[in-house]
């Protein structure tokens, strides 16, 4: 862990006690530095991205409802019943680490100036909708994208639909199970431990295996979503699709 000097040799104004608003929000000095704290500190159970390894994705926190202080107080105080220890690290640290992860956590709206939204909801019914939830309405198999565009920059969104396996969100890593009795099964990944495997095969259906009861589990580096090129998806339609992706800002109850 790097010590409280980190902060101090970036000319950090001191914080005395924690409050509601982050004394940092928005300082480009301490989100450099809690930039450095979070991959000393956080970055090998949440991730170098923060998007999730054995812990969670926490660029979803804010999309979700939570706020600056409720995400400090997770730091301080450790989650019960889970791998996510309290901190003593001081205050000032942690608001740090709250203001990198709140940087890279929200976008600004983006707009699709060339596209059409009437149509591009009509996209996303026909080459979305059954893997993906939008309101409470689609498929769960890929990740709910209500929110997508307040976590998701438009590039960011772009690369995902033309090549979706060049970064798999935690819980929607593809598998393939072999078991003993040569039934294959492929799906992604809800958890795993040491004894037993959960996934969400391709119908959908929440599956438990004990992986004695496996010949083989295989990693699939590549996503379970197709690539949407330019034969698959037009440009035009790319563009109306992004405008209607554009609207999904709504959030809801955080659970952290």
């Amino acid at each position: 862990m790097l010590a409280s000097f980190a902060l101090a040799a970036m000319a950090l104004p001191e914080v005395i006690v924690a409050q509601l608003a982050n004394p940092f929000d928005g300082d480009t000095t301490a989100i450099r530095a809690g930039d450095v704290l979070y991959a000393s500190r956080c970055a090998d159970c949440h991730g170098a991205d923060a998007k999730g390894e054995r812990g969670p994705d926490l660029t979803l926190l804010w999309a979700a409802g939570t706020n600056d202080q409720r995400v400090f107080d997770a730091v301080r105080q450790g989650i019960v019943d889970s791998i996510m220890p309290p901190s003593a690290a001081p205050d000032d640290e942690i608001w740090a680490v709250v203001a990198y992860l709140k940087s890279i956590s929200t976008v600004p709206p983006f707009d699709s100036p060339n596209g059409d939204y009437a149509s591009g909801r009509e996209v996303f019914a026909s080459m979305c909708a059954a893997c993906h939830t939008v309101a409470g309405s689609g498929g769960t198999l890929g990740p709910d994208l209500s929110n997508i565009a307040q976590v998701r920059s438009r590039e960011a969104i772009v690369q995902s639909i033309r090549d979706p396996s060049a970064s798999i969100e935690l819980g929607y890593r593809a598998v393939t199970l072999v078991t003993n009795r040569g039934q294959r099964i492929i799906g992604v990944v809800k958890s795993e431990d040491a004894f037993s495997v959960q996934i969400v095969d391709q119908d959908e259906r929440l599956q438990g295996y004990l992986k004695a009861d496996l010949d083989d589990l295989v990693r699939d580096e590549q996503s379970l979503m197709p690539k949407f090129g330019l034969a698959d998806l037009s440009q035009r339609e790319l563009d109306d699709l992004l405008a209607y992706i554009a609207t999904l800002r709504n959030t809801v109850t955080a659970g952290l």
